[in-house]
C-alpha cells in the first residue's frame, strides 16, 4: 500500500499578500524576452534580482527541495506561491521566508483542487509565469509485490500531477507570451534502481513530457527544463535510510553511507544544490535553455 499518494484534500487558506506588489509585465526593473528571443524591455535592474515581478508557483513546497527552490526564487526577487497538502507546514515555511511569500493547501493528484488552488493564488498575487513542479514521493517494494493501486498512486503523484498542475497554468504564459516550467525529476528518470520500478517509470515520463513541451511551446517564449537530483538529504531520503537499516540489518549510519557512496562526490545531494539549479534555469538569460534533463548528482548520471 502507498502512504499518501490518494489523500484527497481541498482548498483550505490562501495566506494574504501585501498589497501593491508588481504585476508582471509592470515596469519594476524586470527584464523579459520577445519570442524570438529578443529583450522584450530595457528597463535596467538589479541582475542579482532578476525575477522581480514575477509570480512562481512552487509544488511541494513546504520542505527539503521546494523549500530551497522558493527560497532561491525569492532571492532572485520572484514572489512565490507554495502548494503543498498541509497547511500548518505550508503557513510556518511561507512565515519564515518573509512576505514575498504566500501559500495554498491542495492535493496534486485531485484537478479540483489544483484548479481552486491555481485560481485563489492567481487571483491574490497575479498571473502565474514560473513553476516548479516538486511535489513527489516514492514507496519501495518488489515489482512482483506491487500491486496496481500502488503503481497507480505512484505514477499519479509523480507524473500525472505534472499534467494537472501544468496544464493550470500553461494559459497564462502563453498570454503573456513568457514563463518557465522546471519539472524536479530525479537520477531515477535516468537510470534504473531496484524497488522503485513504478517511481523509475514515472521519473523517466517526466523527462519524456519535459522534452515534448519543450519542442510544443518553444515558440511561445516558454522554457521547459527538468532538474534530476540525486539521493538528496531530505525526508525522503531519511526515510528510505530507514527502510534500508530495517531491512538490511544495517545501521542508519551504514545505510546513509551506501547512500552517499552512488555519488561520486562520496555525499548526499543539498537541497540548495537543487535550488541553485532550478533558479538558474528560471532566470532571464537560460532564455535558450529548454528540453534539458539536468542531472544534480555529484556526477552519478553524465547524460
Amino acid at each position: 500500500m502507498v502512504r499518501h499518494y490518494i489523500l484527497s484534500l481541498k482548498l483550505i487558506k490562501l495566506k494574504d499578500f501585501p498589497k501593491g506588489a508588481p504585476e508582471p509585465g509592470q515596469a519594476q526593473g524586470r527584464q523579459g524576452f520577445q519570442r524570438d528571443g529578443t529583450m522584450a524591455s530595457e528597463t535596467t535592474h538589479d541582475a542579482s534580482r532578476a525575477l522581480t515581478g514575477h509570480h512562481a508557483l512552487v509544488t511541494g513546497g513546504s520542505r527539503g527541495i521546494g523549500a530551497a527552490c522558493a527560497a532561491a526564487l525569492v532571492a532572485e526577487g520572484a514572489r512565490v506561491t507554495l502548494l503543498g497538502r498541509t497547511a500548518g507546514t505550508l503557513a510556518e515555511r511561507a512565515e519564515a521566508l518573509g512576505g514575498a511569500v504566500g501559500w495554498v493547501a491542495a492535493d496534486v493528484t485531485d484537478e479540483g483542487s489544483v484548479a481552486a488552488a491555481v485560481a485563489a493564488a492567481r487571483e491574490a498575487r497575479g498571473t502565474i509565469d514560473i513553476l516548479v513542479n516538486n511535489a513527489g514521493g516514492t514507496a519501495s517494494a518488489p515489482f512482483h509485490r506491487t500491486d496496481r493501486a500502488a503503481w497507480d498512486g505512484a505514477l499519479a503523484l509523480n507524473l500525472t500531477s505534472l499534467f494537472t498542475v501544468t496544464q493550470a497554468v500553461l494559459a497564462d504564459m502563453r498570454r503573456a507570451g513568457w514563463g518557465r516550467v522546471v519539472n524536479v525529476a530525479s537520477t531515477a528518470g535516468q537510470k534504473g534502481y531496484a524497488y522503485v520500478a513504478a517511481y523509475c517509470a514515472a521519473k523517466h515520463g517526466v523527462i519524456g513530457l519535459t522534452r515534448a513541451l519543450a519542442l510544443e511551446y518553444a515558440r511561445d517564449g516558454i522554457t521547459v527544463n527538468a532538474v534530476c537530483p540525486g539521493f538528496t538529504d531530505t525526508d525522503m531520503t531519511r526515510e528510505s535510510v530507514a527502510r534500508i537499516a530495517e531491512t538490511t540489518g544495517r545501521s542508519a549510519d551504514q545505510a546513509r553511507q551506501a547512500l552517499e557512496s552512488m555519488n561520486p562526490q562520496g555525499r548526499l545531494v543539498r537541497p540548495e544544490d537543487v535550488a541553485a539549479a532550478v533558479a538558474w534555469l528560471c532566470r532571464p538569460e537560460a532564455g535558450a535553455v529548454t528540453g534539458l534533463a539536468l542531472p544534480v548528482a555529484g556526477g552519478e548520471v553524465m547524460p
